[in-house]
Parts: structure tokens; sequence; C-alpha cells
């Protein structure tokens, strides 16, 4: 048994606590959280700071780790893209060294589960000896083709067989993006997943995606002219692309939005009346990276968006740290309050990825790990917070 102490307590999922105690027994495993006036000082462990529990990453390319640095900043979406594809072929022991680190760095920042996308069957190895939680999205894409629906399934269906669901991670198939997934295939993702699963799908990353749901015009219609799919058949919806994507996905799933740097609160409204369980992945760091652009979060806070946060890859990345993704929004929108940020990585994202009954919050009967970070005196982030694992 430990009992645990600091300045302050952040249980999340209630107030927090001046000199909470922390019980737990040798697992981590959270007993009780009462105060110091309750225990003799010698029995304590006592540290200077705020105990919070352990982060979860909603969004991350755990494949593409071998890519860090190699990728210029700044260039837009599309030109990202093409620079992804250009950059994927590598030998496999450096892809899969790669991994591991960035496995391990990532529990190093206090990282306890990650929402992972999968192209490929290099990360199930790593996924089933990491002391981290994964739900594995195995992601499909048909350039909107309804004719190659049945192949592009079929063999992402045999990735998706192939990765972990040991030690308690799971796994979903899901949709790429609006502007890469046919009605046909987003039927046939709707048949694999079952109600209560995790869908995630990429949303609004770029002006351009609206513009070509909305007008068919952009430079989407370069990208798809430049990997040879056509596009005579697309019809403009006239609307934001995120009415395609709640048009052909499924409203009994929690479904996870990510990025949605242009998000706008009809369109998180129109989500939210369309599902209960919708929740919004922003990485503020990878839309620095390709963009130059954020989300602006008010709009999510005016709508009781339920926000979670995600690094990306370290393609579009200088690092998978979800601090460093809470210090980033507080540089750039410093009106979030701490207390919403710390929600947003920990207890909104293990409901996401459905990790809520054991991670997330510091209440009996959970393992969330718990990390002890540095504020300042008015329980304000600073550029030079840190965390270190406790538990």
């Amino acid at each position: 048994m430990r009992k645990i102490t600091a300045d302050t307590v952040f249980p999340v999922s209630a107030a927090p606590v001046p000199e909470g105690v922390i019980i737990t027994d040798d697992q981590g495993l959270i007993l009780e959280i009462t105060s110091r006036d309750d225990h003799d000082p010698a029995s304590l462990e006592t540290y200077r700071g705020a105990i919070i529990p352990g982060f979860v990453n909603t969004h991350c390319h755990l494949e593409l780790s071998h890519m860090k640095g190699l990728v210029p900043t700044g260039t837009t979406l599309l030109p990202f893209l093409y620079s992804v594809v250009a950059y994927r072929d590598f030998p496999m022991e450096v892809i899969l060294d790669a991994i591991d680190q960035a496995g391990r760095d990532m529990y190093e920042a206090g990282i306890m589960a990650v929402g992972d996308i999968s192209n490929k069957l290099d990360t199930a190895r790593h996924k089933d000896n990491s002391p981290i939680l994964y739900y594995t999205f195995v992601e499909m894409f048909d350039f909107l083709q309804n004719d190659l629906a049945e192949s592009t399934f079929a063999r992402y269906f045999e990735v998706f067989k192939g990765q972990s669901d040991r030690k308690g991670n799971r796994k979903s198939c899901v949709p790429h993006a609006p502007y890469t997934v046919s009605p046909e295939l987003f039927r046939r993702i709707n048949q694999a997943n079952a109600p209560g699963q995790t869908v995630s799908i990429h949303n609004q990353e770029t002006p351009l995606e609206n513009e070509l749901f909305r007008s068919k015009s952009g430079g989407f219609l370069d990208f798809y002219q430049r990997f040879g799919f056509p596009l005579d058949h697309f019809v403009p919806t006239q609307k934001s692309s995120i009415h395609y994507a709640l048009e052909h996905m499924r409203p009994d799933t929690r479904v996870l939005f990510v990025h949605n740097t242009t998000t706008q609160p009809e369109d998180i409204r129109a989500a939210q009346d369309w599902n209960t369980q919708v929740f919004w992945a922003t990485c503020p760091n990878a839309n620095l990276y390709i963009e130059n652009a954020l989300p602006y979060y008010q709009h999510f806070l005016d709508t009781g968006a339920v926000v979670t946060i995600g690094t990306d890859s370290l393609t579009s990345n200088w690092q998978l740290s979800i601090l460093e993704e809470m210090k980033t929004i507080a540089r750039y929108q410093s009106y979030v309050p701490f207390e919403t940020l710390l929600q947003w990585a920990t207890l909104n994202g293990a409901r996401a990825l459905g990790f809520d009954d054991s991670l997330g919050s510091i209440e009996p009967g959970k393992k969330p790990g718990l990390l002890l970070l540095n504020l300042e005196a008015d329980l304000k982030l600073t550029p030079d917070s840190m965390v270190r694992r406790l538990v």
C-alpha cells in the first residue's frame, strides 16, 4: 500500500483536493482519496506540485514514427499527404525500432492509452508488449470510388484481423476521411463494427475539404487527378464535409472526429443531434505543423462539445506528448481553463476510447496512473511544466 500526497490532487471527476492523499495498492489500484489530517506524516510520500491521472492520446499514427523530421512544416495538408506517400518505404528494422522508441517515449510522457491509426501490421507486436493500452483504428480509403470498395475493404480487413486485441487492447475498422471514402466503403465498414465501438474519422482539417463538398472546387480536384482517380461521378452536397460523414456513419457507435480545424458551431450541433456519443479530438501541434492553424476552441466550449487531445504522428509533430499539446492550447488560446484542458487530456479521452472504467480519473477502483505536474501558483501551465510518473 502507498499513500501519496502533493500540494493539490486533481481527480478530474471531482473538484481538486488541496493536500489530498491518494491511497493505492502495490499495483496502482486507487483505494481511497483522503486528506493529510487523517494520516501520520511519516507514512506519506509527499511531493511539491499537482498529482493528475495519466494522459489519454486519442489520435496517433505510431506506424509513421520513422518519418520524424522528414516532412517540412507549414506546407498545408495536400503537399503533406504527398510527402507521406513518398517517405513510407523504409527498411523494416528502422520502422520497428522507431515504433518501439516512440511507444517508450509516450509512456515516459505519462500516456496510459492511445487511439492509434494503422494501415499496416507494423505496430501489432509493439502493442502486444506495451504497458500502454491501445485502441487500434484500422483506417480504410478508396478515394471515393465505389467500384474499389470491395477490394479495398478485403485488403484492410486482413490488417484488422492481425491487429492486437490482447491485454485489454481493442480495435475497429474506420474510414479515413469524408473526402476519401465512398458510400459503399462506408457501408462495409459499418457492417464490420458493432454498437458501442469507437470509430475515428479525420474531419475538416483543411478549408479545401469543405470546398470539395460544397462546390466541387479547390485543391482536392488536382489531388485526385494526380493519383489517377476520376471524380466525374461526384456530386457536391452543398454542405460542409461533416454532413457527408454523418449521412454514412453509424449513430450507435462512439464517433471520434479528429482535427476539426475548420469546424463551425453548426457542424458541432449537427453531429451532436445525430449521435449523443460524439467526441472531438484536437491535435494542435500537428495542426500548426501542417496548416499553421488551430481550431477555435470557443466553438467547442459554447456547444458543450466533448473534446479530447491527440498528438497525430511524428511525421507531423515534434514529439508525442499530451502535455505539450496542452501547453500549445494554453499558449495560443489561454482562455481555456487548466482544469478543462486536463479533462480533455484524461477523462474525455478515456471515455472516447471506452477505457474510462479504469483510466482517466483518480477514483477508487481505477488504475489511471499518477503523474506529478508542476504548475504556477495560480494552477496554470508554464512553458517549463513537466510530468513524471509516480505510479
